[in-house]
């Protein structure tokens, strides 16, 4: 089944649905007070006018992608370099992040090998001494020195 309509069968159901409110609507419009019917009348006629600009921006301009509080919006329609660059600033700026605390953590992983290197290099015991079973069985018997 194609689900795609041509412009005029889109416009078409529109038009319909249009005159479906309209009917629905003006059914209690003769109990209403005057100034409820005015102001709904001025209504009306802002949604119809505001109707035919989005149809001739849709014409001039493109597609009309939403209607917002601050007018038509176009699909489609220019956007500066520096918009489109800005965009991208959040990007840049988790790779960079994620970067630097691959760095930090590289880092402290050369200062702690360094450290534990420093120690086994200023003890008294060989560093050959480390890798002999015996010792590990020393160190696992041995009781601990006394705190003072």
């Amino acid at each position: 089944m194609n689900n795609r309509h041509s412009i005029n069968d889109v416009h078409a159901l529109e038009a319909r649905l249009a005159a479906r409110f309209a009917s629905r609507l003006s059914a209690g419009v003769e109990s209403m007070p005057h100034d409820v019917t005015e102001r709904l009348r001025f209504a009306r006629e802002q949604a119809v006018a505001r109707a035919a600009a989005a149809r001739r921006q849709t014409a001039v301009g493109g597609s009309i992608v939403g209607v917002s509080a601050h007018g038509v919006a176009t699909f489609g329609s220019f956007v500066p370099w520096w918009q489109r660059a800005a965009s991208l600033l959040p990007l840049a700026l988790l790779v960079a992040g994620f970067l630097m605390i691959d760095q930090w953590s590289t880092r402290e992983q050369v200062l702690a090998a360094a450290e534990i290197d420093a120690r086994l290099l200023a003890d008294d015991l060989p560093p050959a001494a480390y890798s002999d079973p015996e010792f590990a069985e020393f160190l696992i018997a041995s009781p601990a020195p006394p705190a003072w």
